[in-house]
Parts: structure tokens; sequence; C-alpha cells
């Protein structure tokens, strides 16, 4: 077995980035080349996502000469875990701190058997949601695909019994406005030679981009689709969320309405601004003709300090209001109050922290 131990260009390949199909394809080759058998190319694929290594060092079936010329060649890249906190309800917030310094969340949510992972697709955000730290913390950049999926697999690679089983883009970002990385991790997310996770377990959260609605309602597979609407009229939701000015709320629903699977409204209950009898009423119609359900989200008070969250009795009844018109409605039950778990609000604090201690 002869094996080149230095890359053939300059430059080495992030198999991590690539939709699975194709980061099978670039490993055939190289084993081609390398002169290895065809098997190496299964070998060495599984341990990108399906038993995911933190190093190829770890991957003690193949040779040590194999190992470290696919060091050489195919690094695998980490991200660097910042801060974790534990929430006493069992809920964990990651803060991941990126190559170039920047830094997202990811908050793990179990209940019961299930475990959902909310990730990020972008690190900060453009669109300025008044309820969210992240819009109020503005745009770095856009995520790549394996710094999207990448958040799944440090879970894994913390530990293996702990693999989600719902993965939900409702973290740092506007996903359909990173697109292209978007659209390969999740085939990353989805495929057998990724990470095996069902589409109608992978849900998507838009408020509402059309060109990357049109782009997600191609994809064959049954993932779920969440349009963060968090008021039912486009005059007050244009006060909450300044993208209405250009993707209106009717342009939405209708966007959605060509989507063909079922579509969930995330709502964001704030005090004195959307959550009186007539927004439940007004509510109420836009599901129905969409055949939508209704996931009501109490405020999380570390997000929008300045808001006031919705009492839980007022919730309740705007609930109930939209179950008596027939509208099917969940309401979320806040998770990770004892930590800064609202999205964006761990990466604000953390940071807010590190310039008083600077400043000292």
């Amino acid at each position: 077995m002869a094996i080149t131990t230095a890359p053939a260009s300059s430059t080495v390949t992030n198999l991590l980035d690539l939709a699975p199909n194709a980061a099978r394809d670039e490993i055939a080759r190289w084993v081609t080349g390398q002169k290895l058998p065809a098997y190496r190319t299964t070998q060495i694929l599984r341990r990108l996502w399906i038993d995911p290594v933190v190093s190829w060092n770890q991957a003690t079936e193949l040779p040590i000469p194999l190992r470290a010329a696919l060091e050489l060649a195919f690094p695998l890249p980490r991200l660097t875990l910042d801060t974790r906190q534990q929430s006493a309800d069992g809920t964990r917030k990651y803060l991941w701190r990126l190559h170039d310094g920047d830094a997202i969340e990811s908050v793990l949510i179990p209940s019961g058997g299930r475990r959902t992972l909310c990730i990020s697709s972008q690190a900060g955000c453009a669109l300025g949601c008044t309820f969210c730290a992240t819009g109020r913390m503005g745009f770095g950049r856009n995520l790549s695909a394996f710094e999207i999926a990448g958040q799944v697999r440090e879970v894994v690679l913390e530990q293996a019994a702990e693999k989600p089983t719902n993965v939900v883009f409702m973290g740092m970002g506007e996903p359909l406005l990173n697109w292209p990385a978007v659209n390969t991790a999740l085939s990353i997310l989805n495929g057998e030679l990724g990470l095996g996770i069902g589409a109608r377990h992978i849900t998507v959260s838009t408020v509402g981009i059309l060109p990357g609605l049109a782009e997600f309602s191609r994809r064959p597979e049954q993932f779920r689709l969440a349009i963060s609407l968090h008021a039912p009229t486009s005059a007050q939701r244009i006060g909450i969320m300044p993208i209405e000015k250009k993707y209106d709320l009717e342009a939405v629903l209708r966007a959605a309405q060509a989507f063909r699977k079922r579509v969930t409204f995330e709502y964001v209950m704030i005090g004195g601004v959307n959550d009186s009898d007539a927004d439940a009423d007004r509510l109420a119609k836009l599901a129905r003709r969409l055949g939508a359900l209704v996931n009501i989200l109490p405020l999380h008070p570390g997000g929008a300090p300045d808001l006031i969250p919705t009492t839980g009795a007022r919730i309740r009844v705007f609930a109930d209001r939209l179950r008596n018109q027939g509208v099917e409605a969940t309401v979320r039950r806040s998770r990770g109050l004892d930590i800064d778990a609202a999205c964006g609000q761990l990466r604000v604090e953390v940071e807010r922290k590190r310039r008083r201690e600077t400043k000292t």
C-alpha cells in the first residue's frame, strides 16, 4: 500500500463542507489516486457524520499511514466550545467560537425521548426584530455548511448517546438569507451518508424571505417550514419586524400556501402588542386559510428586556380562543429561564462580561 503523505496541492479540502454524495466522490477520487482498495472510501466517509471522529487519528480501523495522510489531505475542522450553560430543566446552551473569532449559539432541549437542537445559520442577524437579542446585535456573516451542520456534529462528539433527534433552524440568523449553505447543510443533516435525521424532524424557520422560500419549496423532502409571523396584520408586524417593508405579510402567506407541506406559524406573545382577543381572531383566520399550526412562544425576558411578556393566564386565553375557532395551537413552555437561553443572549452576555473584565 503506497500512500502519499503530503497533499497533492497547497490547498486542502474540507469534506465537512460538502453534501455527503459530493464528499463520497471526493474521497473516492483520492482513494483511487492513492491506489487504495475501494472499500476505504466507505470507511473514511462514515467517519465524517455517521460515526464522527475528532481527528483521523481516532479512526483506529484505518492503518496509521492512512490516518496520517488523511490528516494532511482532509483535516477535520472543529467548532471551539467557548461557553456551555446547563439549566435545571435540562436545557443546554452552547456558545461556539469560529475560526475567525466570531461566535454562534446552539440550544439543546430535551423532552422525554426527544432531543431538539436549535441551530444557527448566521453569525448575528441583519433583520432587527425587536424581540430578539440576535437581531439587536447586527449581522456578522453567513455560516458555511460545515459551521451549520457542525453544531450537531459537536453535540454528537461530546456524547453520542445525546445525538439530536430533531433539528430546528431557529437560532441566530435568517436561514433563507444563507440558502446555498443551508441547502447543503440540509443534505448533511438528512442524508443517509450524513447525520440521517428524518426530514420531518428538521424545521426551517424564516421571517418569509420570498426567493429563499421558492428555493426551499423545490426540495423534494418533507422538511418542515415555520413562518416567524408574530403579528396578524402587516401594520402590527412592521412595528416589530422591519423585514415587513420588503416582504409583506400577504406575499409571505401566498408563498407559504404554495409550499405544499404543512406550515407552522411561530408567534411570540408580547404584552400589549399582539395578544388581544382581536389579534387572536385575526390570527385564527390566517391559520385556517393555510391549515397552519400555531406555535405560541412566551417572550423570553432575556431577549428583549424593554418588552413585556404576556402573562401565562393571557396566553392560555389566547390559545383557547384559537382552538375554539378550529385552529390547532400549542404553547411552548419557556425553557432555560435560569440561563442565557434566549436567542443571542449568551453571546451578548459573554461579550459584555469580557469587555468589563478588559476595562478593569
